[in-house]
């Protein structure tokens, strides 16, 4: 009898943490969900410690390549973190990768309204959000990041390019960038001129990685490689920073 009311006692006991601490059941695996006010479908994936209230989580946006468009999820599959999610990996983040559903490329203004849709449903730690993309979303990564800058605490692009013009705007970002020296879909000179610009305009956390004998396929290497999620996971936004 003392047994079973110990067994009894223990498993209210756990019930009960559990119970302050709710796990979201989508945890640990992708889903398919849409944004409505941005008309964009997205893969969620939510960390296995994702809690719906209490610690909030960082968040990864990643955008992926024009191969990639159109209007079926399982696409982006294929390609970065989605495919290594779907392999069993698991990633200490939030990931939304939506997918852009014509042949034009990402917009801005689009992705504003995914990420303010996303952070009103789901718990996000808002001072460390990180974009990334490869290739159509490098240049998103850019074209996103140089028009709403506040928003994050790192991006990485991988095999894309932006306008040179507007490095200052994310010039206290910091920021990794990747490409392949062998690219001849986009050329590495795209992203060493975001770099260069970088620096003259004052950039302090700014790198680049060119791998000597990488083609377009920049972000196999990169997304494979835990450094890369170690560095984001340091980097806040920069109010908090001077908070802590």
């Amino acid at each position: 009898m003392k047994i079973r009311f110990i067994i009894a006692s223990i498993s209210v006991l756990v019930f009960a943490i559990c119970a302050s601490y709710p796990v979201s059941a989508g945890a640990g695996r992708q889903t398919e969900e849409k944004s409505d006010s941005a008309s964009l479908k997205y893969l969620l994936y939510l960390p296995k410690d994702y809690k719906k209230t209490g610690t909030s989580s960082p968040l990864m946006i990643f955008l992926h390549g024009m191969g990639e468009r159109g209007e079926y999820l399982e696409s982006i599959k294929k390609v970065g973190p989605p495919k290594l999610i779907e392999s069993g990996k698991e990633i200490p983040f939030i990931v939304v990768s939506p997918q852009w559903p014509d042949k034009s490329g990402w917009k801005a203004d689009k992705l504003k309204s995914l990420f303010d849709d996303v952070v009103s449903k789901y718990n996000v730690d808002k001072d460390r959000v990180y974009l990334t993309g490869i290739s159509m979303g490098g240049f998103g990564t850019w074209t996103f990041a140089t028009s709403n800058p506040e928003l994050f605490a790192a991006i990485v692009p991988i095999c894309g390019g932006g306008n040179p013009k507007e490095a200052d705007k994310i010039k206290n970002l910091p920021i990794w960038i990747f490409h392949g020296a062998k690219d001849v879909t986009v050329k590495p000179e795209r992203s060493e001129e975001m770099y260069k610009a970088l620096q003259k305009a004052g950039a302090k956390e700014v790198k680049l990685t060119i791998y000597p004998n990488a083609g377009h396929d920049s972000w196999s290497e990169t997304y494979n490689n835990d450094e890369v999620y170690n560095w984001l996971l340091k980097q806040k936004k920069t109010s908090a920073k001077k908070q802590n």
